[in-house]
């Protein structure tokens, strides 16, 4: 994707496998890496009894849906010591990579239900085996990459329906220069300023 000219992402949304954390953290060090809340909760809900699940798991949620980063980490915060001598497996769970976990609060409020999972690209992925189920084989790998592409494009396309308000657009230009993955405004004008210079 890098050598077909993928600028780099503002976030990239990923589950706790090594090799795929190591990618990224190679091929986009600039760009937030989030970690997919979905996974997260499975696996701390797996280490909860059934009868104390929903009390700690609203306290995740809590972290989960805080309105700032500040407020998701004191929340954080709560929960662990509130937590970690009663439950302490699901809380060393909870606390494995938690920047990752928390950095969906250095995105746009909207943006962050879209951002906070893998399920996009996930659900892209049953899809295309229901479709390869009911299909005999394929005449060559041209014909299985087009049902592939089908697939990423429909899945491009929900993401573009996403609406983006003018603060939001903002807040995202100055979170790219943040990450030093855009250049700062006044450095783009300058830029520009130059080229029409040069061109005249």
């Amino acid at each position: 994707m890098l050598g077909r000219g993928l600028r780099g992402p503002t976030t990239v949304t990923s589950d706790g496998a090594p090799g795929l954390i190591n990618a990224i953290n190679v091929c986009f060090p600039a760009s937030i890496r989030i970690r997919c809340w979905f996974h997260r909760l499975a696996n701390i809900r797996a280490k909860l009894p059934e009868e104390s699940a929903s009390q700690v798991l609203a306290h995740v949620y809590t972290v989960r849906d805080a309105p700032t980063l500040d407020a998701a980490r004191a929340a954080a915060d709560r929960l662990i010591n509130t937590y970690r001598r009663e439950y302490p497996a699901a809380v060393a769970c909870f606390e494995d990579d938690i920047d990752a976990l928390l950095a969906i609060h250095r995105v746009p409020v909207r943006h962050r239900i879209r951002v906070r999972t893998t399920n996009l690209a996930e659900r892209s992925f049953v899809e295309e085996r229901r479709r390869t189920k009911v299909i005999g084989r394929f005449t060559d790998e041209r014909s299985a990459m087009k049902l592939v592409f089908a697939t990423m494009i429909r899945a491009a396309d929900r993401w573009c329906r996403v609406s983006i308000s003018d603060p939001e657009r903002h807040q995202l230009k100055l979170l790219r220069v943040e990450l030093g993955l855009d250049p700062p405004p006044a450095t783009a004008d300058r830029k520009n300023h130059r080229r029409k210079n040069v061109a005249a």
